[in-house]
């Protein structure tokens, strides 16, 4: 068997750790492992693929990883994004919004609605809050100015 197929087969089964550790660690040697296979596919000697194979391994490790680290992370702590993003706007109730039903728009979608606490009812045109979402129902509550 070639060489290069086993740098080749040697990232592969870098890769499938990665996908199991999730670190980035193993996917820079799967490069590191890509690198020596490019030297092997080259003809080059065996020793000189190892270096290639180290060589590029510890540039990925020093210069592609934090950089992916960091950009992956960054998005990671905050971010809510799917129907929790409506958590804390305000919204214009479309019908009548009660302990039970209620409508309600968002922009341009259109919700159904709770009320918070059983006794509070909001009319057609009021603005309030979305508090959380349940489903696909907004529980709302008064809409309270934030300063």
């Amino acid at each position: 068997m070639a060489a290069w197929v086993l740098w080749l087969v040697a990232s592969g089964l870098f890769v499938a750790g990665e996908v199991a550790s999730g670190d980035l660690v193993l996917l820079m040697l799967a490069g590191g492992a890509l690198g020596g296979g490019a030297v092997a596919l080259a003809g080059g000697a065996v020793a000189l693929q190892i270096v290639a194979f180290i060589v590029v391994s510890a540039i990925l490790l020093a210069v592609a990883r934090p950089a992916a680290r960091a950009r992956l992370d960054s998005r990671v702590p905050g971010h809510v994004d799917g129907v929790q993003a409506l958590v804390g706007r305000t919204a214009t109730v479309t019908r009548a919004v009660g302990r039970s039903s209620g409508r309600i728009q968002v922009g341009a979608d259109e919700w159904s609605a709770r009320t918070q606490f059983g006794d509070e009812v909001f009319d057609v045109g009021t603005t309030v809050r979305i508090l959380q979402v349940e489903g696909a129902t907004a529980v709302v509550g008064e809409a309270l100015e934030l300063r």
